[in-house]
C-alpha cells in the first residue's frame, strides 16, 4: 500500500467520515445512559438505537461485502439494529426498541468504534478503481447517519419533554425581534423544472441552488417539468403570536377549518395547541432542549402537524403551497450556508434576505409524497431507502435548525405522516394569485 493511496483515501472519504461520526457522539455528550435507552413513543427510537443502527448500516452495506475477512462485532446486532431493510433480514419490532436494555451504551460505543476502525482499514486498502463504486455507497451511509442525527435530536427532545422536571441540555437562544407584517411573493406560473439535476444541483432560470457535495437522494430525481398556475408564497413563517390568535379565535373548536381526518385526530387525541406548549399562570410556555421557557411571541410556531398547518391556513383564507410551488420559489433565493449549532439546537433569527426558507423549520406542503415521473429506486437493498415509503406521507421542504447543513437544498424532500408533530415543522402559507 502506497502512502499516496492512503492519503487519497483520507482526503476523499476518511476525514468526512470521521467528522460525521464524531458529531453524532458530540450530540449525545450531555445525555445520561438512561437518556439513551428510553423510548417515549413508537414513532421515536432510543438514542442508543440510533448510534447502533447507523453503525449497522456501514457494517451491512460496506464492511461485510467489501472487506475481506471481516468479522461482525456481534452477529445478533444484524437483527437488533436493522430498521426496515426486509431484503437484509428480520427486524426487532420498532415500538419495542426501548426494551433493548442490553447491549448498554458503553458496548454500543465500542461497536461504533469497531466499525470505524474497519472502515478506515477498508478505505486505506481500497484500489483506486473501486472508489467510484464504493464512494456513492459510503456517501449514502454518511447522509443516512446525518439524517439519524436529526432524528436523534427530535427523539430525545420528545423523551425529555415527558419528564415533569422539564430538563434542559442545551443553551437557550435569544428572543426573536418583532417581525414585519406578512407580505407575499408573486409568481406567474407556467412550465417549471423540478428536481435534482444529474450533477446534484437545481437549476431555475439563471439561479443555481444545490449543495456543495453534489449529493442528492434518489427521490429527488429525475428532473422533470411541472405546470404551475399563478400563485403567491408568504415571505416568512407564521409566528407564535399569530398562531395564538388562531387558538384564541376558537380555531381548534371549529370543524370548518379542518380536514375530516384531521378533525377526527384532533378530537381523539384532544389536541388543543402545538406540541410542547403548556398553559400555566395565564401564559403560554414551550418546552425545548433548553428546558421550559416562556413562549417567544415573535419566533416561528413549530411542532405542528400538517392538519394544524392546513387548519391555520384555512382560517386565514389561504392554503399551503405544493412542494413544486415551494421549490420553484425557494430555488430563486440564495441558499445561505447555515452553521449547525450543537449548543442550542433551536431556531434562531435568519440572515437578511433569506426569509426563513432554509434551515429554520421544515415547512409542510399539501403534496403527497409520490415518485417523480421516471423514478427508479436504487438497485439492491439500499433501494428500500426512500421508495417504499411513498404512501400516506406528505412532503416537507426547507430543512430546519437541526438539519445537517449539507442537506439543505431546494430539491430536498422530507416526508412524514400528516399527524407528525415531534419534528421541527412550521407553517408557510400560499394562495392562488
Amino acid at each position: 500500500m502506497t502512502a499516496r493511496r492512503v492519503n487519497d483515501a483520507i482526503d476523499r472519504w476518511l476525514t468526512p467520515y470521521n467528522e460525521v461520526r464524531q458529531l453524532t457522539e458530540t450530540l449525545i455528550s450531555p445525555l445520561s445512559e438512561a437518556d439513551q435507552t428510553a423510548q417515549s413513543m413508537p414513532d421515536a427510537s432510543p438514542v442508543k438505537w440510533h448510534l447502533a443502527h447507523t453503525s449497522w448500516f456501514f457494517e451491512t452495506f460496506l464492511l461485510k461485502p467489501h472487506l475481506a475477512g471481516y468479522q461482525p462485532f456481534d452477529p445478533a446486532f444484524e437483527y437488533l439494529f436493522n430498521s426496515y431493510y426486509n431484503s437484509v433480514g428480520e427486524q426487532f419490532p420498532r415500538a419495542q426498541r426501548g426494551l433493548i436494555t442490553r447491549p448498554g451504551a458503553i458496548e454500543v460505543l465500542a461497536y461504533r468504534h469497531y466499525v470505524d476502525d474497519h472502515i478506515a482499514q477498508l478505505l486505506t486498502q481500497l484500489e483506486p478503481d473501486k472508489f467510484a463504486s464504493l464512494g456513492s455507497l459510503l456517501q449514502l451511509g454518511l447522509a443516512h447517519e446525518q439524517q439519524h442525527q436529526e432524528l436523534l435530536i427530535t427523539d430525545i427532545q420528545h423523551l425529555l419533554s415527558m419528564n415533569p422536571l422539564h430538563p434542559g441540555v442545551t443553551a437557550p437562544v435569544e428572543a426573536f425581534a418583532p417581525v414585519a407584517a406578512l407580505d407575499w411573493w408573486h409568481f406567474d406560473g407556467g412550465l417549471v423544472d423540478i428536481g435534482s439535476a444529474p450533477d446534484g444541483d437545481a437549476l431555475v432560470g439563471d439561479a443555481l441552488v444545490g449543495n456543495e457535495s453534489g449529493f442528492s437522494y434518489d427521490n429527488e430525481s429525475p428532473r422533470h417539468q411541472v405546470r404551475l398556475y399563478p400563485f403567491a408564497l408568504a415571505d416568512r413563517l407564521i409566528t407564535n403570536s399569530e398562531y395564538c390568535a388562531f387558538i384564541d379565535a376558537g380555531g381548534y373548536d371549529n370543524p370548518l377549518y379542518w380536514l375530516s381526518e384531521g378533525w377526527a385526530w384532533k378530537c381523539r387525541d384532544q389536541i388543543a395547541q402545538p406540541l410542547y406548549w403548556l398553559h400555566r399562570d395565564n401564559q403560554w410556555w414551550q418546552y425545548g432542549l433548553a428546558g421550559l421557557q416562556a413562549l417567544d411571541p415573535q419566533a416561528p410556531v413549530r411542532h405542528v402537524s400538517l392538519f394544524e398547518a392546513m387548519a391555520y391556513a384555512q382560517w386565514r383564507g389561504c392554503r399551503l403551497a405544493t412542494e413544486f410551488e415551494w421549490e420553484h420559489a425557494a430555488a430563486r433565493v440564495a441558499l445561505n450556508r447555515p452553521v449547525f449549532d450543537a449548543a442550542t439546537l433551536a431556531p434562531q433569527p435568519d440572515g437578511p434576505g433569506h426569509h426563513q426558507l432554509y434551515n429554520c423549520l421544515w415547512q409542510w406542503t399539501q403534496s403527497q409524497y409520490q415518485p417523480y415521473p421516471g423514478y427508479k429506486p436504487d438497485a439492491g437493498a439500499v433501494g428500500e431507502y426512500n421508495g417504499k415509503f411513498m404512501s400516506n406521507q406528505f412532503v416537507l421542504r426547507g430543512g430546519s435548525c437541526i438539519t445537517p447543513p449539507n442537506h439543505i437544498r431546494a430539491t430536498y424532500r422530507n416526508f412524514f405522516p400528516a399527524t407528525t408533530r415531534w419534528q421541527f415543522s412550521g407553517i408557510r402559507m400560499a394562495k392562488d394569485d
